[in-house]
């Protein structure tokens, strides 16, 4: 736990308890982690088929393909088993692409028993101090035009928008952060 000053109109705050989620245990995902990968995507991503109307990309994704793929690294988040001593699982994960001048972020999930505990907020944080890792100036992201709620995130975690297009049959909003 950590704690926080609060102003109290002296300057001289009272000391708050202020309690973080524990960082996720990530590892770099192999090929025996596809299907808990397929399965983690399909879970965070089918809630927005009503909404596009359609599968979005990350759910297409061949994953033993990216998993194989010396240019793409694929993360994830074990989370502890409810017991101590229990085997971890996957929770979450990130897709990365780095380039250049760049990391491209080209999927982050997060398992629906795992949302809302800030999972998705640590996975950018590494995204970014992996970026910064790779000595790499800014990270790029893509998300659909209908997925508001996610622009509002990333444009709450300092991601700025670049441009909208239509990509690969999507019509998406492109979005960039630069580090360091």
């Amino acid at each position: 736990m950590m704690t926080i000053d609060l102003p109290d109109g002296t300057g001289a705050g009272p000391r708050v308890p202020c309690h973080q989620p524990p960082a996720p245990a990530l590892r770099r995902a192999t090929l025996h982690d596809a299907a808990a990968i397929i399965d983690i995507t399909t879970a965070a991503y089918a809630p927005w088929i009503p909404v596009i109307g359609r599968e979005p990309g990350p759910m297409g994704d061949d994953v033993p393909a990216l998993l194989a793929d010396p240019d793409v690294e694929v993360w994830l988040a074990d989370a502890a088993g409810p017991a101590v001593g229990t085997a971890s699982a996957p929770v979450g994960l990130v897709i990365l692409m780095p380039d250049t001048d760049h990391l491209l972020l080209h999927s982050i999930a997060v398992a629906p028993s795992a949302q809302g505990t800030g999972l998705g907020g640590q996975l950018l944080a590494f995204t970014e101090a992996r970026a910064a890792e790779l000595k790499l100036p800014e990270v790029r992201l893509y998300t659909h035009v209908l997925m508001a709620r996610n622009v509002a995130i990333y444009a709450r975690h300092g991601y700025v928008e670049t441009g909208r297009r239509i990509d690969n049959g999507f019509s998406r909003v492109f979005m960039t952060k630069r580090i360091g």
